[in-house]
């Protein structure tokens, strides 16, 4: 194998692990805010939405490192690293389709969905 792909490979890879303690940090921010307004009037703001996008964002991205270190560079990750990352994808879907059968509680749904997202990440983490 030539060098620099090594070297891409060596990139790729710090900054999935770099990246991966923005999704915990995001989506623990973000959950606990949204908790916090589902109590605190004045903690909902549109900016709240505005982080929870940036935080599930946050979560493709460390997806799609994943894919492309794992895919295009031929690195092996434990298996269940892998899953709780799709899996972590998979939750932000059924947390997004559930937005309008819980209207009423939806900053629950989000400060509970989220802070489970930043378990998984913390959990694939662990196994990474």
């Amino acid at each position: 194998m030539p060098r620099p792909l090594l070297m891409n490979a060596t990139l790729l890879l710090d900054v999935h692990v770099a990246w991966a303690w923005v999704v915990v940090f995001a989506n623990a921010l973000v959950g606990l805010w949204a908790l916090g307004a589902h109590w605190i009037a004045p903690l909902r703001v549109r900016g709240l939405w505005w982080a929870v996008v940036a935080a599930e964002v946050a979560i493709a991205i460390q997806v799609a490192l994943g894919v492309a270190i794992f895919a295009g560079q031929g690195i092996d990750a434990p298996e269940f690293h892998m899953f709780y990352g799709f899996i972590a994808l998979v939750a932000v879907a059924i947390i997004y389709s559930y937005r309008n059968q819980l209207r009423a509680s939806l900053y629950l749904l989000y400060g509970f969905g989220s802070l489970f997202l930043m378990g998984l990440a913390i959990r694939a983490m662990l196994l990474g």
